[in-house]
C-alpha cells in the first residue's frame, strides 16, 4: 500500500525534496505504526531542509521532526490501536523517517498520548516549538520565578517558540515583554498576551557585561549577543532559558551576571528529554494553553508547500506556527 511523502535527497552537498508515492514496506523498523494527520514546520525543520548544521544525517530520508496521528498497529506496551499520539524529535528527521508523510513506523518509546482536550491538529499547532516553550516555562517555575517576581522577556516573539511562550506565560499571570524585529506586528503579540513590545535591535548588538535590572526571567530562542544582553539585564536570582540560535550559536559574554546577580542560565533540550518530562509538558499544555490564542498563531499548508515556508523562515517572513495537513 502506498502513501504520500516528502522525500529529501542530497546531491553535490545540496538537499532537494520531492513529493513521492512510497510503499509502507519501505518504512523503517518500529513497534508502532501511525496514520499521520498533521505535522508542522519548526525552525529546526527549516535548518534541516536547508542543509545547515547537518541535521539530516542520512539520505534519502523523510524530514519533519514531529507529527500527530492515530495508531494503526502496535506491539508496544501501553500504546494501543486507536490511540491519538504525538512524536517530537528523538531521531525523527535525523536518522529516522519523520513526519512529512501520511504514514510512520517508529519506536513506541518516542510517542506521547495526546491529552484531552487537544486534537491532533492542536498538537501540531503546538509542535516541537510549543513543546519547547512549555519546557522553558517549567524551567522558570523550577527556578522559583513566579508572576510576582517581575516581567518575563520573550525574544524571537513572532516565531513559534516565542508565540506559544507569550500565550502560556500571560495565561499563567506573568507580565510578558516581547522582543521582535517586526514592530508592525505588535497587535498580534498583544493578542497573545504581551504587555509590552520592544525592538530586538536594543538587544542584538554588543552591550555592557552587566546592565540595569529589567526582567525576572526570560525565554530566549535567539542566542549570541541577544542572549548575552538578556542575561546582563536580568534581575538578581533571575532565570533565563536558552532554547535556540536564530542569531547565532556563540555566547560572547562574561560571567558577571552569574557571579554578581546569581542569574541562572537554563538550557532547554527538546530532542532527548525523558519521557516523564514530555508527559508533564504535554499535560501542562493541555491545561494551560488557551486554544483560542493557539488558533490565532496558526496557518495550515499541504506537504508541497513545506520547502517554501522553510525558506521564508530564514528571512523572518513566517509568523507563529505552520501546521502541515499531510492529507491535503
Amino acid at each position: 500500500m502506498t502513501f504520500k511523502a516528502l522525500m529529501a535527497t542530497k546531491s553535490d552537498d545540496k538537499i532537494e525534496t520531492n513529493l513521492i508515492d512510497m510503499d509502507e514496506s519501505d518504512l523503517m523498523p518500529g513497534d508502532v505504526s501511525v496514520a499521520i494527520d498533521y505535522s508542522t514546520v519548526n525552525y529546526k525543520d527549516a535548518l534541516a531542509l536547508s542543509g545547515r548544521l547537518g541535521i539530516i544525517a542520512q539520505f534519502p530520508l523523510i524530514p519533519g521532526i514531529d507529527f500527530a496521528g492515530v495508531v494503526e498497529a502496535s506491539s508496544h506496551p501501553g500504546i494501543a490501536v486507536g490511540d491519538r499520539v504525538v512524536a517530537n524529535s528523538w531521531g525523527l528527521s535525523q536518522t529516522h523517517h519523520g513526519g512529512y508523510a501520511q504514514k510512520a513506523r517508529l519506536n513506541g518509546d518516542w510517542l506521547v498520548k495526546i491529552p484531552a482536550p487537544l486534537t491532533t491538529k492542536d498538537a501540531m499547532a503546538i509542535g516541537t516549538a510549543g513543546y519547547t516553550a512549555m519546557l522553558s516555562v517549567l524551567a522558570l517555575e523550577h527556578g522559583g520565578i513566579t508572576p510576582d517576581h517581575g516581567d518575563i522577556l520573550v525574544t524571537g516573539a513572532n516565531g513559534g517558540v516565542g508565540s506559544i511562550a507569550i500565550a502560556l506565560l500571560s495565561g499563567l499571570g506573568y507580565r510578558v515583554v516581547a522582543s521582535t524585529g517586526r514592530l508592525d506586528e505588535a497587535g498580534y503579540l498583544r493578542e497573545l498576551g504581551a504587555a509590552e513590545i520592544i525592538d530586538r535591535g536594543t538587544l542584538s548588538e554588543p552591550g555592557a557585561p552587566i546592565s540595569s535590572e529589567r526582567w525576572a526571567g526570560a525565554v530566549d530562542s535567539v542566542g549570541s549577543h541577544t542572549l548575552v544582553n538578556v542575561l546582563a539585564q536580568t534581575k538578581y536570582r533571575g532565570v533565563v532559558t536558552a532554547c535556540g540560535l536564530a542569531q547565532g550559536m556563540d555566547l560572547p559574554g562574561t560571567v558577571l551576571p552569574f557571579i554578581l546577580r546569581n542569574v541562572t542560565l537554563a538550557g532547554i533540550d527538546s530532542v532527548n528529554a525523558p519521557q516523564e518530562v514530555r508527559i508533564e509538558a504535554w499535560s501542562r499544555l493541555a491545561r494551560d494553553l488557551d486554544l483560542n490564542k493557539l488558533a490565532r498563531t496558526t496557518q495550515t499548508i499541504g506537504l508541497a508547500a513545506i520547502p517554501d515556508v522553510a525558506t521564508r523562515m530564514f528571512s523572518g517572513q513566517v509568523q507563529g506556527r505552520t501546521v502541515v495537513d499531510v492529507n491535503a
